[in-house]
């Protein structure tokens, strides 16, 4: 087996390709009609919803099953990743969630199935084209969709938590790593760049003076206008630098 291939052990009794008490969740964000989307998991028959997560071949690097995971979930390569916190709680290790899946599923297991056990998460954020994104459930998911940020719903174990930690290391990160690209198509105006700064900060912003950072920064290379009917309204498309 390919060490960068989904295991079919991952719901065996032994997990033996992959490393015990140790997994991944990743927080995958897209922008969409100027709102800001995670991309979640429904386990079949249990109406359990969960974050896209997995865990480390025993002969794989720690970003490498990140993307892996992310890839499998999005179809997309090259993804913008951030490992933002190790969640590690003795309190977030509920066994509960994990069994009902197993049931479900006629998994066969015991009270000592390494999936039952205490696990430790790496977690990762990710930044997306919305648009280029095709959801991809695995084998015990009933779907993989875009949920807006603002309804999520409770969510497996501390999944909720890990949400609100992904999008305050976003919030950090927005201008300190100059990110807010990878949740862009390609070309976009100062208009679309100042809603989507503002939907994940969740706060207005001053035309004026974002428009004035954004170009003083010299990451933006204008492109053409946009064409809106009358000339002089149209207002320039740009894009990110490829130096960034």
């Amino acid at each position: 087996m390919n060490k960068n291939e989904p295991s079919e052990n991952e719901t065996g009794t032994t997990g033996t390709d992959f490393m015990h008490g140790l997994a991944i969740d990743a927080v995958i964000f897209g922008f969409h009609d100027h709102q800001l989307k995670v991309l979640l998991m429904r386990y079949n028959k249990t109406g359990v919803v969960a974050l896209p997560g997995g865990f480390i071949h025993k002969t794989e690097n720690l970003n490498d099953a990140a993307n892996r995971i992310v890839s499998e979930r999005t179809g997309l390569k090259n993804i913008y990743l951030e490992q933002f916190y190790v969640f590690g709680d003795y309190g977030r290790s509920d066994p509960r969630p994990m069994k009902d899946i197993l049931i479900a599923n006629n998994i066969t297991h015991d009270d000592n199935h390494w999936l039952l056990q205490r696990f430790i998460s790496v977690g990762y954020y990710a930044l997306v084209d919305f648009t280029k994104v095709v959801p991809k459930p695995d084998t015990i998911f009933d779907s993989c969709a875009w949920y807006d940020l603002a309804i999520i719903p409770k969510l497996m174990q501390d999944h909720n938590t890990i949400i609100l930690k992904a999008l305050a290391s976003l919030r950090t990160d927005l201008d300190n790593k100059l990110i807010a690209f990878n949740l862009m198509q390609e070309e976009f105006t100062l208009g679309d760049l100042q809603i989507l700064y503002e939907t994940i900060l969740d706060k207005k912003l001053l035309r004026p003076a974002f428009q004035r950072k954004m170009l003083s920064l010299g990451i933006l290379e204008r492109v053409a206008k946009k064409w809106t009917g009358a000339a002089h309204k149209a207002p320039y498309l740009y894009r990110f630098s490829k130096n960034i």
